[in-house]
């Protein structure tokens, strides 16, 4: 058991640097103090290869620094892959905190280096004068205060405090966000708008300043740059012809120049009356990427929108019109793409209207919220999302399914989200999950899902008692009922406490059983949530318990791929630091099904697969 901790340990070292080592380079503000962290760390591969490699004993002592160490790069990780990602501006209003946590994160390595006592460790000499020069790296970089860009600090002072900065301003901040063209600020929309959606529409004070930075930029690049998406050979030709329409401003469905672009879940954008057709017609796929969505939601691309307007001054193209009022899709549709007055007269009837028309109303607004995603907003603007909390404890279970289903709708939206949470909604939800209809209870655990994409939420819904109620659905919900239980929890229980609660309100013995259930159709789900479990000592404890090498061993021989991966990732956990489950592994046939996983299964399976045999050698040659 000791050996494989050591080894399981030192394995996670190896694949920490290696994985932080092939992190693309930081474009951004934190270029520099970036790279020399991930330099930093590269220098501590050797030390894990060689005591990973070696056969000597580590002592318990060095195990603990080592799996310090371990979760000091688990925090590089998240931070680098952090600020590899997202809003640059944002990134450059947030540096001192950032640098903090570039701080935090050097202090935990250096701390976890001070540990370990390289003497003691079966080593070179080679290595351990390395590791001891990368350990003083760190002892200077945590003495060492990073001394951020003064230059930086008075440019965006004066880019915010201007109505129209010095185009020399504008060039460096260009150049340092590293958002020099069109693709730059077009990756740079889609970053700002998914943080405004995270944070509920609410960014902080420095939104406004830094929405009007980007616009700014946004201005200088295309102005700089006016027709450098038009061939060399061509552009004498602009004035006799029509210039030609940079890619970046065409419709990947239509291939026109877009009027109205929006952002769909991946991050693609699409001209609004191309996407609503193809969504129309009932596909739920990125037409570009072929992702499925997430949602439907579709949030408009401002910045896009303006540097299209800008290049069509710039070159004499007449500014494709938006229709400003709605109208509907289909002829004959009695409701609009976003009929207010409706809305309105629904939401008086919901505030003062008797228990017919409040069900009713509700009924309506649950059908508008379905329709489309103009529908969701115009719904929430107008103050609905309250109203129907409110009648999530009515006591007419038709009202109560309108309302949760109705919510369940708008919850499409991400901005919606957050307003729903807000308006206390989590308890009440949870309360119709436990208490109301099947219909009503299955449209609850679908609306905890879609509120659970939210990290935040997953903590809120799990103290509110969803899991135990998400599991009882599981066991007497109908196959849809079942299928948004088994997503609700799976999703909730990516939050290490959810996972917990989960074990303890008996999760395991339903998910067994769903398992050995193959006419069923939950056996993708139940894999998946066992999978997920399995990661946590509480899981897999319950887990082993419950006889399941057999089943595992069956999905691994004949399962589809991504059932023989989490069944692969299930065994892997049981397995380690538990000779009994291995031993009966190897009794059932483990070996021959694990070695075809190991040269035809996913990437995860081929590692899992591989984890285990080697498990199974070392039984073989101890024996």
């Amino acid at each position: 058991m000791e050996e494989d901790s050591r080894n399981s340990v030192l394995s996670q070292l190896v694949d920490s640097v290696k994985a932080i080592s092939e992190l693309p380079e930081c474009r951004n503000v934190f270029r520099k103090i970036s790279g020399d962290l991930v330099r930093r760390v590269k220098l501590l591969s050797p030390l894990f290869e060689e005591l990973r490699d070696g056969d000597e004993a580590i002592a318990e002592e060095e195990m603990k620094s080592l799996e310090s160490l371990r979760i000091a790069l688990d925090s590089t990780m998240e931070l680098l892959n952090s600020v590899n990602h997202g809003s640059k501006i944002y990134q450059a209003f947030q540096r001192d905190e950032i640098a903090n946590k570039f701080g935090n994160v050097t202090e935990q390595i250096e701390a976890a280096l001070c540990e370990i006592p390289y003497k003691k460790l079966a080593i070179s000499e080679e290595v351990r004068e390395q590791i001891e020069l990368v350990h003083s790296q760190f002892r200077r970089a945590k003495e060492r205060t990073e001394s951020l860009d003064s230059q930086l600090d008075v440019d965006l002072f004066m880019a915010q405090k201007e109505d129209d900065p010095d185009p020399a301003i504008l060039k460096r901040l260009s150049e340092k966000l590293h958002l020099k063209t069109i693709n730059d600020l077009k990756r740079e929309s889609v970053a700002f708008h998914e943080m405004v959606i995270i944070s509920d529409g609410d960014p902080g004070d420095s939104f406004g300043n830094m929405s009007s930075l980007l616009k700014k930029l946004m201005d200088y690049v295309l102005l700089e740059n006016p027709v450098n998406d038009i061939p060399e050979s061509d552009k004498g030709l602009v004035k006799h012809r029509s210039p030609v329409i940079p890619d970046d401003f065409r419709c990947p469905i239509s291939l026109e120049l877009m009027k109205d672009p929006v952002i769909v879940s991946t991050g693609q954008t699409y001209e609004r009356s191309c996407i609503q057709k193809w969504l129309e017609a009932g596909h739920k796929t990125c037409p570009k990427t072929q992702q499925t969505l997430l949602h439907t939601a579709l949030t408009p691309n401002y910045v896009l929108k303006s540097l299209i307007a800008l290049w069509c001054e710039s070159n004499g193209v007449e500014l494709p019109k938006t229709r400003e009022t709605c109208r509907s899709k289909k002829s004959g549709s009695s409701v609009s793409d976003c009929d207010r007055a409706a809305i309105a007269v629904l939401l008086e009837k919901l505030t003062i209207g008797d228990p017919e028309q409040q069900r009713a109303a509700a009924g309506e607004l649950r059908l508008l919220a379905k329709r489309n995603a103009d529908n969701r907003v115009c719904i929430a603007e107008a103050g609905a999302i309250p109203l129907l909390v409110e009648l999530l404890s009515s006591h007419d279970s038709r009202t109560q399914e309108h309302a949760v289903t109705a919510l369940l709708n708008l919850s499409i939206n991400d901005i919606n989200k957050g307003t729903i949470v807000n308006a206390g909604a989590i308890p009440d939800i949870v309360d119709v999950l436990k208490n109301g209809s099947m219909e009503a209870r299955e449209n609850a655990a679908a609306t905890l899902f879609s509120l659970s994409v939210v990290d935040e939420n997953k903590v809120a819904i799990g103290a509110a008692g969803a899991i135990p109620a998400l599991i009882k659905l599981l066991c007497e919900g109908t196959p849809r009922g079942k299928k948004d239980a088994a997503t609700a929890i799976f999703n909730l229980s990516i939050y290490q406490g959810n996972k917990a609660r989960a074990v303890k309100a008996g999760i395991v013995s339903p998910l067994m059983r769903l398992l050995k259930d193959a006419g069923g159709g939950m056996v993708d789900e139940a894999l998946a949530i066992l999978a997920i479990l399995a990661s946590h000592q509480e899981g897999k404890m319950a887990i082993g318990q419950a006889e399941p090498i057999p089943v595992l061993v069956e999905v691994i021989r004949t399962g589809s791929p991504r059932n023989r991966e989490n069944a692969a990732a299930v065994l892997w956990s049981l397995c380690t630091g538990d000779l009994q489950q291995l031993k009966l592994a190897k009794e059932l046939g483990a070996e021959e099904a694990l070695k075809e996983l190991s040269e035809n299964g996913t990437d995860r399976a081929k590692r899992k697969a591989g984890n285990i045999l080697e498990l199974l050698q070392r039984i073989e040659s101890d024996s």
